[in-house]
């Protein structure tokens, strides 16, 4: 298949730059994969779609401040780092701008100088390897001075406010790591997540969202493209409740791309989740035998993204194109 089979108009104008007022306002669109038919709803209303042994598995990774704004040491120019993978501690690896012109050895400095980059590596690969120099935990100076990463369709000041800090993160996030959000789980408020526990059960893993997840697909046949790896951890407790719901006959109602692919990195052959930490290293395409889910709550996803095609392998192209 080639890429240009998951594009479509997208009008500008149709992509909100605000949230709601309420968390759990937006629509909801419920598409039925084998009647092949979709019906317009509102996420208040997910519940009513939730069955008992039902288990709703939501990912627990909470947004770091990855958005470094600063200026280069030697000459004063603008420098933006976006992080990306910790190596160690304060090693990072990193999408450096502007990266051709920082040399190996290059310093910035953020924060009225709280915080000093010192680039390890030539430029050449987009993923620059970056050593950071503070006073204190590198991740309290962080919480001070970094942004909150909104996504790259979002055309206003990245995260630079409170209500940005937290508005985009889920209300269960737990695990500090992500460098965006599991954006599917931003509807649920904690009067759905009662409503849930009364109806089905509730399990929570932990994927830190990486670059892998909006990493453009940059080449035209999708068999070729590969989504870089993720690490991901999932209980005891959590797989037993997932095993559990489908043993009892229950459905397995999937929260986000990144839940599913932690999921579905976990599940042996006989579609058992495996609790332990992983390495999500999965690029779910069209063809793809899924083990572990049987619903799936996501946003709309881009044109040419590797969530679209995720999200086409899962309902098919021809019926999420429609």
């Amino acid at each position: 298949m080639h890429i240009a089979d998951f594009d479509y108009e997208l009008p500008a104008e149709l992509i909100a730059q605000t949230p709601l007022d309420e968390r759990d306002a937006s629509r909801m669109l419920v598409l039925d994969r084998n009647e092949q038919r979709w019906v317009d709803s509102s996420f208040k209303e997910f519940t009513q779609y939730l069955r008992p042994n039902d288990v709703v598995v939501v990912n627990n990774s909470r947004v770091i401040p990855a958005r470094l704004l600063g200026h280069r040491e030697e000459t004063g120019g603008q420098v933006e780092i976006f992080l990306v993978r910790e190596i160690e501690p304060e090693v990072w690896e990193a999408l450096v701008r502007p990266g051709g012109r920082l040399r190996k050895g290059a310093r910035a400095s953020f924060g009225d100088g709280r915080l000093i980059a010192e680039l390890l590596d030539e430029p050449g690969p987009e993923l620059r390897r970056v050593r950071f120099h503070c006073e204190g935990p590198f991740h309290d100076v962080l919480a001070q001075i970094g942004s909150t990463p909104l996504p790259p369709y979002i055309k206003r000041p990245a995260g630079v406010s409170n209500e940005d800090r937290e508005r985009y993160q889920t209300v269960y996030s737990k695990q500090r790591g992500a460098i965006a959000a599991p954006t599917a789980g931003l509807h649920f408020t904690p009067a759905v997540l009662e409503e849930v526990a009364k109806i089905a059960s509730l399990a929570a893993v932990t994927l830190h969202v990486g670059y892998g997840t909006f990493e453009p697909v940059r080449v035209d046949d999708v068999n070729q493209h590969s989504v870089s790896s993720e690490h991901y951890e999932i209980s005891e407790a959590a797989a037993q409740k997932i095993n559990d719901a489908r043993a009892n006959g229950g459905r397995v109602i999937v929260v986000g791309t990144t839940t599913m692919r932690a999921l579905e990195s976990s599940a042996n052959e006989l579609g058992e989740v495996v609790a332990g930490l992983g390495v999500a290293s999965l690029t779910i395409k069209p063809g793809y035998q899924f083990r572990v889910a049987n619903a799936l709550l996501t946003n709309f996803h881009l044109p040419r993204s590797s969530l679209l095609i995720l999200v086409s392998a899962f309902a098919g192209r021809e019926l999420v194109l429609r």
